[in-house]
């Protein structure tokens, strides 16, 4: 639910569904690598932290990617040389279970049309715009309460919690817009030969990514979700994040900035159609900044 709170900037905010604070919390995270890593390292403290303010349950997640370890993997993700060849997603489970006790499961398929598992919070952190598209084809999409989408480039990336137009947020109020309500390209699969492919080797892993991207987009949305968690509400739903300038900006809980992103997308993609290809560049480097602009708190 999403309601306005009486202060002295009249700020808005979302509630979190009451069902969530009544049992266990089951969370899926699609894709471990380099951001999904990072999320499975966090997620045992969000745990703790939920049980020890009073949270019946805590937190049952499943780690699910079908990608196996390679030698570029253990430069800027947490595998080691020893684990090369095996799943991601079952090491990781493995080894926070071992170390917390938990019995947290890890899975070593893709999230795709086929899985079947019952979630409440989807975590995405994948590369590429088809993987968000079929994670929004799946049945743990549209069972799910919430969405969070983590992205990144180079040195710049967005976390976005988003409720999917399914069942569950017909009773919420005012529905948190996912990522892809605000920024439909994110989930255009003819946009990813644009993009570059992930790298095949660590010195080009290093080159074409600065270091600690994923690691700070990833605890900031965790951070996001532990205000969530313990005082059941968020006057901002997400963020962006560069790392060249320094800069962060919040995604605020307000109809008007939701309505404004979608504004400025729908003119610069009306702005491709018209002037070609050339231009299309342009304008997706002002679309990105634009969105930053706007979800920036006044």
């Amino acid at each position: 639910m999403t309601t306005a709170t009486a202060t002295s900037t009249s700020r808005i905010e979302h509630t979190i569904p009451s069902c969530l604070l009544e049992r266990k919390v089951r969370v899926t995270v699609a894709g471990c690598g380099g951001t999904g890593s990072a999320i499975a390292a966090g997620l045992p403290y969000l745990h703790q932290a939920m049980v020890a303010l009073g949270h019946p349950h805590g937190l049952e997640v499943t780690f699910v990617d079908g990608d196996r370890i390679s030698r570029a993997n253990c430069v800027r993700q947490p595998f080691s040389v020893n684990e090369i060849g095996l799943y991601k997603a079952t090491v990781l489970a493995t080894r926070i279970n071992l170390f917390w006790g938990l019995g947290w499961k890890g899975t070593p398929n893709f999230l795709d049309e086929g899985w079947r598992g019952e979630t409440d919070i989807l975590i995405g952190c994948v590369d590429s715009r088809k993987a968000r598209n079929t994670i929004m084809a799946s049945q743990a999409y549209w069972n799910s309460q919430y969405w969070l989408d983590i992205g990144n480039n180079a040195d710049s990336g967005q976390f976005v919690l988003g409720q999917p137009a399914n069942r569950n947020a017909k009773n919420q109020g005012l529905r948190l817009p996912t990522v892809a309500d605000l920024f439909p390209e994110i989930v255009n699969p003819k946009m990813d030969k644009k993009d570059r492919l992930p790298s095949c080797s660590a010195i080009e892993a290093l080159q074409r990514q600065e270091p600690f991207i994923n690691q700070t987009l990833a605890y900031q949305a965790l951070a996001m979700l532990a205000r969530l968690f313990r005082y059941g509400r968020l006057s901002y739903h997400g963020g962006f994040i560069n790392l060249v300038s320094g800069r962060s900006s919040s995604l605020p809980v307000d109809q008007a900035v939701w309505q404004r992103i979608v504004e400025q997308n729908q003119a610069a993609h009306e702005l491709t159609k018209s002037h070609g290809g050339k231009t299309a560049r342009v304008s997706g480097k002002q679309r990105r900044r634009r969105s930053r602009t706007a979800a920036a708190p006044s």
